[in-house]
């Protein structure tokens, strides 16, 4: 049987609460979601600011200065949800698996930091 979302829910620190069938509880912050939209404008516009020297500043839009919330959710079959961001964006479709891996990857991220290697210091 395939792993799937049971309960989804906003919490207080702006983050996308999915509940899995496995008995996982994930929190995916909403701008860490933002930046994972796979439609094809967020697509293209990651290409560009790739290109774009690493010392230019990004001018935000009205919308992009306030704080990012999600305005609605709502499933794309049984295999994607399509988020709509207080932004204004809302053509993305995240699949299931995309939610998944973004949860994971915000717990592996929460627990480097929590844990961090300890550095060696070599003379020179």
């Amino acid at each position: 049987m395939e792993i799937h979302p049971v309960g989804l829910e906003k919490t207080d620190s702006r983050c996308l609460r999915i509940a899995w069938s496995d008995g996982q509880i994930l929190d995916i912050p909403f701008r860490k979601l933002r930046g994972a939209c796979p439609c094809a404008t967020c697509e293209e516009k990651k290409k560009g600011e790739a290109s774009r020297p690493k010392s230019s500043l990004s001018i935000l839009s009205a919308a992009e200065a306030v704080p990012l919330d999600i305005a609605r959710m709502r499933p794309v079959g049984n295999y994607a949800y399509n988020v709509a961001f207080s932004d204004g964006h809302s053509s993305g479709l995240f699949t299931i698996e995309l939610l998944r891996r973004l949860g994971e990857t915000t717990v592996a991220t929460a627990t480097d930091s929590a844990h961090p290697e300890p550095q060696s210091h070599s003379e020179s």
